[in-house]
């Protein structure tokens, strides 16, 4: 057996394909890698709510999540990171002035905004989840809010950049970026959980294709980004493996001879 690694997973694209479906051999070269001994984590832009099936069908009870503000090691909190309260409902008014909604996450719900919009439901929509979203505009007022979806048309989102340095803008959807502090990054929350084990920093992997990926993959030794991923996620990880549906994790475990 090579020597004991923590790996880190993406969800969309990453575990699950297009079809927001887990490919048996993912599963299957999942569950081989725990049997090999090794570490095995979430790392994702979703709420917690949003994959507790997953974890629960793969037996895994450590993740990062809204991009590395909220961490979780073996089933207990311990690193929370909500967006500055101030800012967020600075945001939520000039947002809604400018008819970009804004779906507010907590740990263990959402709430828009607004009533209803196409956009939302369109970007929700396309993660296949069995979430209820409700309306509440004052959902972020005195509780801890994790990470905002905000609705907007590509390139729109420079206005919200130039105007709230403090937050970081990434887009996930054509029509929806992510809302999170600056500073944070699913990098970050993988940190919170590597410094808790006696793991030696060059074996730590972790797997992604998307822009929310980038500091991820930048960052550990042992990188790998999906055939089919965003180019720039190709660019910043050190190796490469198939797409998906052509068994890209399990190729990728092979390749670093993980399996």
């Amino acid at each position: 057996m090579s020597e004991k690694h923590m790996v880190f997973f993406d969800i969309d694209g990453t575990l699950l394909n297009e079809e927001k479906e887990l490919p048996k051999s993912t599963k299957e070269a999942i569950m081989a890698l725990k049997e090999a001994g090794h570490e095995v984590a979430i790392a994702t832009g979703r709420a917690p709510f949003f994959f507790k099936s997953l974890r629960e069908e793969l037996g895994i009870n450590t993740y990062v999540c809204f991009n590395g503000q909220y961490v979780v090691f073996q089933g207990k909190v311990i690193h929370r990171n909500p967006l500055n309260k101030e800012l967020l409902e600075d945001l939520s008014k000039v947002s809604l002035a400018n008819e970009n909604p804004i779906v507010f996450m907590g740990q263990e719900e959402m709430k828009a905004n607004v009533p209803e919009h196409a956009a939302i439901k369109e970007g929700l929509n396309s993660l296949k989840i069995d979430v209820s979203l409700g309306h509440d505009p004052k959902y972020n007022q005195g509780r801890d809010i994790f990470q905002c979806l905000l609705f907007c048309e590509e390139g729109e989102e420079e206005f919200y950049e130039e105007k709230y340095s403090a937050f970081n803008f990434v887009r996930w959807h054509p029509r929806s970026v992510d809302v999170v502090p600056f500073e944070g990054s699913k990098a970050v929350g993988i940190r919170k959980v590597t410094d808790l084990l006696d793991i030696r920093q060059e074996n730590i992997v972790a797997f992604g294709d998307s822009l929310n990926d980038l500091e991820m993959l930048t960052e550990i030794p042992k990188s790998v980004a999906m055939g089919d991923g965003h180019p720039r996620a190709k660019q910043a990880a050190k190796y490469e493996t198939a797409a998906v549906d052509d068994d890209g994790i399990l190729k990728g475990l092979k390749m670093l001879d993980l399996l």
